[in-house]
């Protein structure tokens, strides 16, 4: 669709130009932009465009597009706002895609971009100076529902308004009320929170006090008595209904044609293909409680305008709810969610409508003058030292076998192993583990591995990060931490020769008297790989550089499409496998007949160039799990305060996956986060077909390594807080310090695998085989484990390990042995305050962490320091002073030990 300069409004001229929010207000029916100081305050008797533009990390710039209606917005601004949203998007390439916001009912997308909320305010926008619209202080009550969006809404100053479900905001003159239901979740409050702080700085400009309700709490505390004065006196709250309000039905999926003319023809229901998409038209998919248009690339830009304008009548003429979200979709840009409604979905089939776009507004930026950046290399940076200690185990059935420091570096594609890599942190050293699993392992071999895996890391001091890696999905950082590496075909293990002999094939392990072809692949001397492949003549590719062994023989055949930097590795590969070989150097086209004889002959072979895959940016993802019952919800525009520590979340790389583990939330086991990992892969959230093999990480909190830190803007001092979620914010709220250095393991208890929840059914992977797993830490049965010689455990099911606080119990089995804590001077300060007396002493029983009548208004990050000095020598086992001149990760240690942590 084309779309020339001149018939865009000129408020957009350089729209999109740069990253951020860029937000304009329909005026006297025209629009007008509204400055920065003003982005985030919506009227309600207004309606708004609001454009976001985001760079992606590779490279590109994303758009979308929500035009926003306030409650009291009149349909002639209403339509004019939805008319130059799409306006918008015409002269940003047809490249976005275009939401419709009702105020009180937005998505959680457009939300996130408002953090921590909106909070529209009465009367009309204007540019006019000095006028207030209604921007006058009054009293509010205000709801407030989400975790990690905040849907914040004004309901009657009432009783009658409040229940024990909801977390309400009482806002007056001098004091800010958070009244939290019985029923709300730990989540709600603390985002509650968050809304508090934002009342407090825009409204009072930092100058008012706060107080917290708790919903049952009737005495002892004068802000309960004035918080029900206002309301007239104290009077029980009703129950809830049982349903607690209305339940969702499942709506059938319709498929609608719109005509020139705006007439519906509905042409499919529930069983939907994409081919009933076609290029010059335009439809509407009616879910229920979303509604999509979607606009063919060959269709003129009043035919999208009738089509948008036939979605909203239909809207109005069903009487759907406001909740109802609309978006309109371009071809080529559709969302995983619109794509999840069809049976199936192409991958990559055609080149995306966003890259066409992107080009010709690239062009029109230029010759604007501004800055246009093409796309980047990939990113080879490692975020950890390299340096540091590597550790190999040959998975051997219920054994693990240490390879040799010369050997370590050599792997074959049958077996399995364990990897350990030590490297200096920030205080102490750290350790990451792998399971290799080789693609010709044997089922068994690769339950073992992630077993023992498993075992090792939960009997490990630190808490120590550990994934889970296939051969051929191996990523970056795992070639790093190795440097060179050589994976020959064929195995060595005790389980592998039993395939062999038990099934009669072939057995292709490496040996110098063999044929054997390598391809060589890297990105320079710290990232090279060797790795052996079929030797047939469809195994080159033209991208690459192979070595050729062949009897007496070696060959060394280089790629037309390879480059200097490939050849360097080339011959550097050539002196780690065999330094006495005197290769005969071949170029792609003049082969000898003795290098085809040994590949069996010449055949066709990938010549064209390897292109590497767009990756997208990464997504964060929260689970839920209920009496198996698993959904996953995305979290929009994520940042480091999204880790809640309540929750488990995954941020999907696409090459790899992360499941992040809170210390309180309910999965207690690094096994069960790992089976999570694999139901998410399986589940395709993103219709992006993720391999079963990708990559899975698993992360605590307070132990995230570098390399996934680098997806935030990290705040190392908010990693390390105590208490639950709303414990920490009130703690920030009020100005008080909640930090340190975390637990290792104190959230981490043995749990039995019969508690991850299954049953999982995706709407879109019912027929594509991904229900039998590929990752063996579903099928892992009762092991009997050995590690080296000289010790064994049995295990009647392989659950994650207690911790063991003195030496671990797998003598030779990979630890983690903490190293000396860092010099830094702050790390021996003392705080005055913790070391003088204390004027509020309780019980040690009070204090503890498990305690069943727990001190209230205490700082939970220093529990120790309401013991009287007797207590805490006998508890502790030393003075208060010469606690607090050890740094901290050891009087947490000390403090973990007696539950005071």
């Amino acid at each position: 669709m084309a779309f020339y300069s001149k018939d865009v409004d000129p408020v957009f001229h350089g729209a999109g130009a740069k990253p951020g929010l860029e937000i304009w207000c329909i005026e006297k029916l025209r629009l007008v932009p509204v400055t920065k100081s003003s982005i985030g305050k919506f009227y309600s008797g207004s309606a708004y465009v609001v454009l976001s533009t985001t760079v992606l990390k590779s490279g590109p710039t994303q758009h979308d597009i929500h035009y926003w209606l306030g409650n009291d917005a009149n349909e002639v601004d209403s339509a004019l706002a939805s008319d130059k949203a799409l306006e918008l998007d015409a002269a940003l390439g047809s490249c976005a895609v275009q939401y419709r916001e009702v105020q009180g009912q937005e998505t959680e997308k457009f939300l996130s971009y408002f953090k921590p909320c909106i909070i529209p305010v009465e009367g009309v926008f204007t540019t006019q100076e000095g006028a207030l619209n209604g921007d006058t202080y009054q009293v509010t009550l205000l709801t407030c529902k989400g975790d990690h969006v905040a849907h914040v809404k004004e309901v009657a100053f009432s009783r009658s308004s409040l229940n024990h479900n909801d977390v309400f905001i009482l806002d007056t003159a001098s004091k800010i009320f958070l009244f939290c239901g019985c029923n709300s979740s730990i989540q709600e409050r603390a985002k509650a929170l968050e809304v508090v702080q934002y009342i407090k700085e825009n409204k009072h400009s930092g100058k008012c006090e706060v107080a917290t309700i708790e919903d049952g709490k009737l005495v002892g505390d004068s802000d309960v008595g004035e918080f029900w004065s206002l309301f007239g006196g104290y009077a029980p709250i009703p129950r809830d209904s049982a349903l607690g309000g209305p339940q969702q039905v499942d709506s059938p999926v319709t498929l609608f044609w719109i005509s020139l003319q705006g007439k519906l023809s509905q042409i499919g229901s529930d069983s939907l293909e994409k081919d009933m998409l076609e290029k010059n038209k335009c439809y509407m998919l009616d879910c229920g409680a979303e509604v999509f248009v979607w606009m063919g690339r060959n269709t003129l830009i009043t035919e999208r305008k009738t089509s948008i304008s036939a979605a909203e009548d239909f809207l109005r003429k069903q009487e759907r709810s406001n909740g109802t979200h609309l978006t309109f979709l371009t071809e080529g840009l559709e969302t995983s969610i619109f794509k999840s409604y069809f049976n199936s979905w192409p991958q990559t089939a055609e080149t995306k409508l966003y890259d066409e776009g992107r080009e010709k507004v690239a062009a029109i930026f230029k010759h604007q003058g501004y800055e246009v950046k093409e796309l980047p290399e990939e990113d080879v940076q490692s975020y950890i030292n390299c340096r540091g200690t590597l550790k190999v185990w040959r998975v051997n059935g219920h054994e693990l076998s240490l390879l040799p420091a010369s050997e370590q570096t050599k792997l074959y594609s049958g077996d399995c192993y364990i990897v350990q890599y030590t490297y200096p942190g920030t205080e102490r050293d750290e350790s990451l583990f792998y399971a290799w699993l080789g693609q010709g392992s044997v089922l068994e071999d690769r339950a073992d591995a992630v077993f023992h895996m498993d075992a090792i890391v939960n009997s490990a001091r630190g808490d120590p990060v550990m994934a889970q890696v296939a051969q051929n999905k191996e990523p970056l950082q795992f070639f790093l931490i190795f440097q060179t590496l050589i994976v020959y075909k064929g195995g060595i293990s005790a389980g592998y020769k039993k395939f062999v002999a038990e099934t009669g094939v072939d057995d292709d392990t490496y040996d110098e008297k063999k044929t054997a072809l390598f391809r060589v692949q890297g990105t320079g001397p710290e990232n090279m790989q060797a790795i052996q492949v079929d030797h047939v003549s469809r195994s080159l590719n033209s991208s690459y550089c192979y070595i050729l062994q062949s009897g007496t023989s070696v060959f060394t055949w280089i790629g037309n499409l390879t480059s200097s930097k490939d050849h360097d590795l080339l011959d550097r590969m050539i002196e780690l496998i065999n330094p006495a070989w005197q290769p005969i150097s071949v170029r792609e086209g003049s082969e000898p007949d003795s290098f085809w004889s040994s590949l069996g002959g010449k055949t066709e072979y990938p010549r064209e160039k390897e292109m590497k895959k767009f990756i997208e940016d990464p997504h964060l993802f929260k689970f839920t799990c209920t009496e198996g019952d698993f959904k996953v919800k995305e979290i929009y525009s994520f940042t480091q305060d999204d880790l809640t520590t309540e929750d488990v979340l995954v941020l999907d790389c696409q090459k790899e996956i992360y499941v992040w583990i809170g210390r309180h939330s309910t999965i207690k086991s690094k096994q069960e986060a790992l089976n999570l990992g694999l139901k998410f892969l399986q589940t395709n959230i993103l219709e992006e077909e993720l391999s079963l093999e990708a990559p899975i990480y698993v992360i605590t909190e307070g132990h995230e390594p570098p390399f996934f830190t680098c997806f935030f803007e990290w705040d190392p001092s908010k990693a390390n807080m105590h208490g639950n979620s709303f414990e920490r914010k009130l703690a920030t709220l009020k100005g008080k310090t909640s930090s340190g250095t975390a637990p290792s393991r104190n959230a981490l208890k043995p749990r039995s695998r019969e508690a991850t929840p299954d049953g999982l059914r995706s709407r879109s992977s019912s027929s594509n085989g991904w229900e039998r797993s590929f990752s063996p830490a579903s099928t892992v049965s009762g092991s009997h484990l050995k590690f080296s010689d000289n010790y064994s455990v049995s295990s009647p099911t392989p659950v994650a390990r207690k911790l063991f606080t003195g030496s671990s119990p797998y003598q030779d089995s990979p630890v983690i042995e903490p190293s000396s804590p860092s010099t830094n001077e702050n790390s021996h300060q003392i705080d005055a305050n913790e070391t003088s007396a204390n004027s509020l002493i309780y019980p040690y029983q009070r204090l503890t962490v498990s305690s069943t009548e727990p001190v209230s208004g205490i700082d939970v990050t220093k529990r120790e320091a309401y013991l009287s000095e007797e207590e805490f020598a006998e508890k502790i086992g030393m003075p208060k002073g010469a606690f607090y001149k050890l740094p901290k990760w050891r009087q947490n240690k000390l403090k973990m030990a007696v539950d005071l942590f």
